[in-house]
């Protein structure tokens, strides 16, 4: 068996936290491990770290390396998309890969997952991925169900039939129901949350596809580098619209660990410890009569006095207060600061570079002041700015850098200037982190005015 981690997508649903430059799989929530790390630990007492695809796209790529480095599976496999075309290709995509790259059988056995769920209880989690297994391998394309114990109307619904070795028929797929539709399903008793986890062999996926998405699986049968090739021609489509709800070769075993798919801040909120008034704190906050409220705080204190039923989450840029039950509309939101292009709608003050990482601290029209961390052993393209010049001041570690023809060595408490319009080169060879202050100063300041001649990354 295979383990196919979907980890590219942008979510928007954990607005500020979760942005399209860092998505909420990254994130850790709850747990000192990221999201993805946790992932894919869940699957280790079952295989080994080759045994692991993680599909991701170009942009989460340095992402991807640390998060599997955090958590010594550096072996695991990483595929990526060329362009986000939603989990029906991306499947398609991991397929070819394992048929092609891996050079697997046809009848190999592979579970798909997203990389931003949580679940707790290892030992019942890996009971029902080998019972999963066992149907997948009959020929069965198996989805796994969890037993709804209130009326969710954030979740999509399946509706089950009847028994199927260890598992149920699946009689429908049921979209986000109103709250009166999810009582309804409550209260049936054989309907289950469609967990977004499938396990399938190679050949059914491959005829599934066929049957109900021809477009995309005559451009897999292809093979991989040609689907590669062609992605971008494959439509944005999820697996569970292309095949799952078409296919009459569907059964669902139900998963009774504890999931949840963390996809609203009500979410977040269910999973995090409270106190004795039910309020879930973390970082510096300070509530006076408040309960049943949800206080997250990044940069700054946060003091409330008298909230109930309130979620409210503090970023450096962004101060998101909502009513619980409400967090379903932070998607709205997002989308509204897009249309608006506004730029925390995608970025946050930190952006995390192959390098290392870039806080901007302050700006305002003709100057940007950034810190820099660069880690250990890594170093900046050669590269160079026609409207800005920058001074950089080392605040700890020390500094190889390249101005023009000139190399030299920059330490703690020393600076340099870098003029318009020259080469220049930042680079850590040292042991620790080096962190620098970056005031730029020019007429145009943003991240597109770099001319890149030498990179380490491929990004020229």
């Amino acid at each position: 068996m295979k383990i196919i981690i979907l980890a590219g997508g942008g979510g928007s649903r954990l607005f500020p936290l979760s942005r399209t430059c860092y998505p909420k799989q990254f994130l850790n929530i709850g747990n000192e491990q990221s999201l993805l790390v946790q992932t894919v630990q869940r699957f280790l007492p079952l295989v080994k770290p080759e045994d692991i695809v993680v599909i991701t796209n170009q942009g989460y790529l340095h992402h991807v390396k640390a998060e599997l480095a955090a958590c010594q599976a550096e072996a695991a496999h990483i595929v990526l998309e060329p362009v986000g075309r939603n989990t029906a290709p991306a499947i398609a995509l991991a397929v070819r890969y394992c048929l092609d790259e891996l050079k697997l059988d046809s009848d190999e056995v592979l579970l798909v997952t997203p990389s931003d769920h949580i679940v707790q209880g290892s030992k019942s989690f890996i009971e029902t991925v080998r019972k999963a297994a066992g149907l997948a391998a009959a020929g069965k394309l198996v989805t796994f169900g969890i037993k709804p114990d209130k009326p969710e109307t954030g979740y999509g619904y399946i509706q089950a039939g009847s028994a199927c070795q260890g598992g149920y028929v699946v009689q429908a797929f049921q979209e986000k129901p109103d709250r009166a539709t999810a009582e309804k399903y409550l209260a049936a008793g054989n309907y289950f949350w469609n967990s977004g986890m499938f396990a399938f062999s190679i050949d059914c996926i491959m005829q599934e596809l066929a049957s109900y998405q021809p477009e995309i699986a005559e451009l897999a049968a292809g093979g991989y580098a040609g689907l590669l090739a062609d992605f971008a021609a494959l439509p944005n489509i999820s697996i569970d619209y292309a095949v799952a709800e078409k296919s009459n070769n569907v059964v669902t075993v139900p998963l009774t660990s504890y999931w949840n798919d963390i996809g609203s801040w009500d979410a977040i909120y269910e999973v995090l410890d409270k106190d004795e008034q039910g309020n879930a704190v973390h970082g510096d906050c300070m509530p006076v009569d408040c309960s049943n409220t949800l206080m997250l705080g990044r940069s700054r204190l946060i003091a409330g006095i008298g909230l109930e039923d309130l979620l409210v989450v503090e970023t450096d840029d962004v101060i998101l207060v909502a009513k619980k039950g409400e967090s379903q509309k932070v998607k709205a939101l997002v989308e509204k600061l897009r249309q608006q292009g506004r730029k925390e709608a995608n970025e946050n003050t930190t952006m995390y570079r192959p390098w290392g990482s870039y806080t901007v601290l302050g700006e305002g029209p003709g100057y940007k002041m950034k810190k820099i961390t660069v880690s250990p052993g890594q170093r900046l393209s050669l590269q160079l700015h026609y409207h800005r010049s920058e001074h950089w001041i080392v605040t700890g570690g020390a500094a190889r850098v390249t101005i023009g023809e000139e190399e030299k060595m920059v330490h703690e408490n020393e600076s340099v200037f870098v003029p318009q319009s020259t080469r220049h080169r930042l680079e850590n060879p040292g042991r620790i982190p080096l962190e620098i202050i970056e005031v730029q100063n020019g007429s145009y300041l943003e991240e597109d005015d770099i001319v890149r001649f030498d990179d380490i990354y491929g990004r020229v």
